[in-house]
């Protein structure tokens, strides 16, 4: 059985009892990264107290502890996010980006070649755009968009043509700057159905509503920890195990390997062979803790507290700053999630979080690593205000509270 509270979850977050500039904190960055509970700062901090050692070599029992700790994790996120080949289908890297470039450095750079495509979105994340250009630099495949609409969506009439050659669809689950959801299960589709596979970045929607890989019908998936309540410096790369086993490794060195000797080495299989080195042990623990922790929540049970959140929010920037403020993303809440990206007349964004912050208010200016997409709509930056689980409608009240001393004091 879940539960949700979020008052009780804003209860269980340490960070959220600070006050800044005399005001409580109000925290509307979560697409950047979430906030952990108690839970997770606890798992981490047991791990170091009680079980620090590494993983995978030595058989004394707080390695042990460790190494059970750790392949917990990865059993947890297999779970959570129904992989069919369970935990032997879940890499751990340092976050979302080194997810995609062990995607493209391994399974793109053996599977694609020149006269190749891969099909991306004008609303990715660099994260999925600049892997795939430094290896077309290298291999001569091509690189092709999905056009975004004037109403924020992906542009799908022309998706046939769009297709030809594709290799690898690569898109994003929700954009990080339009807080638009889109249609992964039919993408899938139409990806397999013209004999491509299909990566999803899900940075941003793992943690805002469920997810099932095996329902989804994709091949690729990749995220990262601190934007699902758990810790930063470790991400999670899932694909198939038919696919894993067929990739080459990423980084060599210690931990990835099953023999060496003086004429080559030959690599461990499955997840190990691609996480060289000593791993994010503490921050696996953390993130283990963070999933049981969501779960709890329930995940559908987050995904509308933060519908319900989100459509208010742009109901009352309509009401209060009609004509004064912009909001960069669909205004219906169709397939929407809890981002919303301002442009205030007049001012420019950075200038905008700089007044909210007096009075406490976190929002992220900047142009959220989607140069393609803010090109697209004439913009060099925006305003991000983005909720989570701990979000309170109290939030959205003290952000317009402060919105409208900003917009006072520039006129």
């Amino acid at each position: 059985m879940t539960s949700f509270n979020a008052a009780l979850v804003r209860a269980d977050t340490p960070q959220l009892t600070r006050v800044i500039n005399g005001y409580p904190i109000t925290y509307l960055d979560s697409g950047a990264t979430s906030l952990p509970p108690r839970a997770v700062i606890e798992a981490m901090s047991r791990h170091y107290e009680l079980h620090h050692a590494n993983v995978h070599r030595s058989v004394f029992q707080t390695a042990s502890e460790a190494t059970e700790a750790y392949e917990g994790a990865r059993l947890a996120i297999a779970k959570f996010i129904n992989a069919p080949g369970g935990a032997e289908e879940i890499v751990f890297t340092k976050n979302c980006t080194e997810s995609f470039n062990l995607l493209a450095r391994s399974w793109g750079r053996v599977n694609l070649k020149q006269g190749d495509v891969v099909l991306l979105s004008e609303m990715e994340h660099h994260a999925n755009i600049v892997p795939w250009f430094q290896l077309r630099d290298m291999l001569g495949f091509e690189v092709r968009f999905i056009p975004v609409t004037d109403d924020f969506r992906l542009d799908l009439s022309n998706i046939d043509e769009l297709m030809k050659g594709v290799k690898l669809l690569s898109v994003t689950g929700m954009s990080n700057v339009l807080g638009t959801i889109n249609p992964i299960k039919e993408l899938s589709a139409i990806a397999h159905k013209h004999g491509a596979l299909i990566a999803v970045d899900a940075a941003q929607s793992v943690a805002h509503s469920v997810t099932d890989v095996k329902d989804l019908d994709v091949d690729f998936m990749c995220f990262s920890a601190h934007k699902m309540l758990g810790p930063t410096g470790i991400g999670i790369f899932w694909t198939r195990k038919e696919i894993l086993r067929d990739m080459p490794p990423f980084l060599g060195g210690g931990g990835m390997i099953a023999d060496v000797s003086v004429d080559g080495y030959t690599p461990a299989n499955g997840p190990t062979r691609f996480e060289a080195g000593t791993p994010p042990i503490a921050e696996a623990a953390g993130l283990g803790a963070a999933v049981t922790y969501l779960t709890g929540l329930g995940m559908a049970n987050i995904a509308q507290h933060e519908h319900d959140l989100t459509g208010d929010a742009l109901t009352r920037l309509e009401l209060e700053f009609s004509g004064r403020i912009r909001v960069i993303g669909p205004r219906d809440m169709t397939n929407r999630g809890g981002v919303i990206s301002i442009d205030v007349d007049g001012v420019h964004p950075h200038d905008v979080a700089q007044m909210l912050d007096q009075f406490g208010v976190c929002v992220r200016p900047g142009h959220h690593c989607a140069k393609p997409l803010m090109k697209r709509f004439g913009l060099n930056a925006t305003a991000r205000i983005s909720y989570g689980p701990y979000s309170l409608v109290r939030d959205t009240d003290m952000l317009l509270e402060a919105l409208h001393s900003a917009i006072g004091m520039f006129g």
